[in-house]
């Protein structure tokens, strides 16, 4: 991830598209904004959100993780948008603009995952991991601990305690 954060063409067209949104949200009647409308603010600014998360974390799997998070909030933005558009609070144009950036940014979020995924794959491939080695002993057998005088004498001194 060699781009410099502000300059991820994902990031500014969700960003652009979750203001576009705002701007138009802002205008409509209280009702409709506070149901609806703020649902929808926060599905799209979530967006942008997990992506800028995931450019900040380390971990490959972790990235992977906030961009299908990202992922997630696109549908539920859609979801959203189809609600409007059904509810006449959004025109069949805007509707249009909406479903084209969210289908654009859709095909970004997959490829970034493609493309940490290959990346993540390459540097397990580059791990460098010692080769396993049975190790064995000389002799199979297990050392012998008492020799049978000793073991007689143990007997013994056992049996003398108990009386």
């Amino acid at each position: 991830m060699t781009k410099d954060f502000e300059q991820m063409q994902i990031l500014n067209e969700a960003g652009e598209l979750a203001d576009n949104l705002w701007n138009e949200i802002i205008k409509w009647p209280d009702f409709a904004r506070d149901t609806v409308g703020k649902q929808l603010v926060r599905s799209v600014d979530s967006i942008a959100a997990n992506v800028a998360e995931a450019y900040g974390r380390y971990h490959y799997g972790e990235k992977i993780q906030f961009l299908y998070y990202a992922r997630g909030s696109l549908f539920e933005s859609k979801n959203w948008i189809n609600r409007c558009v059904n509810r006449s609070l959004l025109t069949e144009n805007k509707h249009k603009d909406c479903a084209d950036s969210l289908t654009n940014i859709a095909k970004q979020l997959n490829g970034f995952v493609r493309h940490l995924q290959q990346r993540k794959k390459y540097k397990r491939a580059q791990t460098i991991r010692e080769p396993s080695v049975t190790y064995e002993t000389q002799d199979p057998s297990p050392p012998t601990l008492f020799s049978n005088k000793e073991l007689k004498w143990l007997a013994n001194y056992e049996s003398q305690d108990e009386l």
